[in-house]
């Protein structure tokens, strides 16, 4: 990998709005702010766009995925190649507590092919960062197996039945897997990366020019 960092933000199908453009929003500011890194939209699969929870329309980057994919040539022929050289993924949620298998953090947690290059992604380097019940999505990998972690409070008990150990704070870092509470906590995840990565004078001139006032809760496994 060069010294730039990549960011990942992985969309599906009713992924929740500001799960991703939050956490988004305050990679790219820290981009003109001195992190050197780069930030792009990844989809599940081959798509023009994703749409979102309440109707967001988003036009993807790129597509997640492996050398393995049987879809990779259809992917290049669309001139979307699978990102597999990122330093961080983020993953939202969106709709676990609506209880639906078949749509949204639910459909997307029970992708086997999803999670296997979540899984493949980890074992490469890539550090995964959950927002909401993207936590779930990261249970189902097997990621957060015996490790701190923690979720939207509606879904706190489905993360402690998958063997993560759940944990009362908004941001739970432990080193390459990192956790957000619930919607507006990935905000707050966000921000504390860029101030890991490139430090506080950082991460505090992103929350000044977001006008927002940071919670200090974060938990280090």
């Amino acid at each position: 990998m060069s010294d730039t960092k990549h960011v990942g933000v992985l969309l599906f199908e009713g992924f929740e709005e500001l799960d991703a453009i939050g956490p988004y929003e305050v990679f790219g500011n820290a981009g003109k702010r001195g992190a050197d890194w780069t930030v792009e939209t990844l989809a599940t699969e081959p798509t023009d766009r994703v749409t979102a929870a309440y109707g967001l329309r988003v036009e993807p980057d790129g597509v997640l995925g492996s050398d393995a994919s049987p879809d990779r040539e259809r992917d290049l022929d669309r001139g979307l190649e699978p990102d597999r050289d990122l330093d961080f993924l983020v993953v939202p949620g969106g709709g676990w507590n609506d209880g639906d298998e078949s749509e949204r953090a639910r459909a997307a947690a029970d992708d086997e092919d999803l999670l296997a290059t979540i899984r493949e992604l980890h074992d490469a380097g890539t550090t995964l960062v959950s927002v909401c019940t993207g936590g779930m999505i990261l249970a189902e990998a097997g990621v957060l197996d015996g490790r701190p972690a923690v979720t939207h409070h509606g879904a706190l008990d489905d993360l402690r039945e998958s063997g993560a150990e759940t944990i009362d704070a908004r941001v739970v870092d432990d080193g390459d897997v990192v956790t957000a509470g619930g919607i507006t906590a990935g905000i707050d995840c966000a921000l504390w990366l860029v101030e890991r990565e490139w430090g506080v004078e950082v991460a505090q001139s992103v929350a000044t020019a977001m006008e927002y006032e940071r919670g200090g809760d974060v938990y280090l496994g």
